[in-house]
């Protein structure tokens, strides 16, 4: 929109200002003054609604300019995604589950229609993250700005850039509905199934390819990486309208500073109890807890005295129910962390305290 259309309000109200100061001076009469200030007044309020609206997507078009250059198109051989410039180098932060198994990529920058190549550094797919680096940085590069997810709030206007459908360099525009929100990734169409902690909820459209772009606030900083689009059961695991989540700022860069700096994730931050477990069914089958099919030697559970053939039913005062309900609630914990599980062996049900790994 043209924002020279928003410049005439201001200047009739500027206009009828000045009028009134003249009145205000060659007359003495107090009730003309009076009208003329009621004027000027309504003036002014007819020009706000204006004015607000040219301020809202000035700042819309002014965080699009400042990091939209930021976002890239990654192709691998199969799947399309997106990414986000990390830094001058040309490490390019994304999901997992968009470089797959592959460890080279095409990659298209927002400003440029010119292929670039790039190769995996580290995928991290417990998180859902990997980083990737061009193989020759173009001049110019720009690196995003990441904010801080402490200040992300409910109700915040977000921008989501990314490339869905393969339609680079688009955006979409919605609030953040809620934060906090552990989310489980289905294996289905590539996904990693990790169990995420502290997601972003947001009402912008997340869509095929929007993955590993950016969800963006009003300042121009990344809040997060848009992963996943919640699915609804009752309409055949169709997208659930208007339910998208992102990976906060805070995780990605505590991962991405990691893989950058030494190729790998060294400190996970995220809990464990050290076992292979699959999801067990009562005679009603009905999902009843978690078998532990295999112990890791010297892991959390092997200190607790946890054995192959323990069926977990609660961790700290959570039930567990099914292999997703336990890695949600350890998503939520800490390494170091001291908690109970109970448990069930030959029918006699038992209570340890563990104290958790390491994942």
């Amino acid at each position: 929109m043209d924002a020279r259309r928003f410049r005439a309000p201001r200047a009739v109200a500027a206009l009828l200002c000045c009028l009134g100061l003249l009145s205000g001076c060659s007359h003495s009469s107090t009730s003309h003054s009076g009208e003329k200030e009621d004027s000027t007044a309504r003036a002014a309020r007819a020009a706000a609604p204006g004015r607000a609206v040219d301020d809202l997507q000035n700042g819309y078009l002014k965080v699009i300019e400042d990091v939209l250059p930021s976002v890239v198109q990654i192709q691998a051989r199969t799947d399309l995604g997106s990414g986000v410039v990390y830094d001058g180098q040309g490490h390019i932060v994304t999901n997992a589950h968009v470089v797959g198994t592959e460890d080279s990529f095409r990659v298209t920058t927002a400003n440029s229609e010119d292929t670039l190549t790039a190769r995996l550094v580290f995928s991290y797919p417990q998180q859902d993250l990997a980083v990737i680096k061009l193989d020759k940085a173009p001049k110019g590069l720009k690196a995003a700005r990441f904010g801080d997810s402490a200040k992300v709030e409910v109700g915040q206007i977000v921008l989501a850039m990314g490339s869905p459908l393969g339609l680079s360099s688009s955006v979409t525009q919605g609030i953040v509905s809620a934060t906090g929100r552990t989310v489980t990734e289905s294996r289905d169409n590539g996904g990693t199934g990790a169990t995420i902690p502290n997601m972003v909820q947001t009402s912008a459209a997340i869509n095929p390819g929007n993955s590993g772009g950016a969800l963006v606030n009003l300042d121009g900083r990344v809040i997060g990486i848009p992963t996943l689009a919640a699915t609804e059961p009752g309409a055949g695991h169709g997208a659930a309208p208007g339910i998208g989540f992102a990976i906060p700022a805070s995780t990605v860069r505590t991962v991405a500073d990691q893989i950058v700096k030494d190729g790998k994730v060294t400190e996970t931050g995220r809990a464990a109890l050290g076992i292979t477990g699959r999801t067990v069914v009562n005679d009603d089958y009905e999902v009843a807890g978690v078998a532990v099919v295999e112990v890791t030697a010297g892991g959390a559970a092997d200190k607790a005295g946890l054995e192959p053939g323990d069926v977990i039913t609660r961790l700290g005062d959570t039930d567990i129910t099914t292999i997703t309900s336990l890695a949600q609630e350890l998503a939520s914990d800490r390494p170091g962390e001291r908690t109970t599980v109970t448990y069930t062996r030959d029918g006699d049900e038992k209570t340890v305290d563990v104290t958790l790994g390491e994942q």
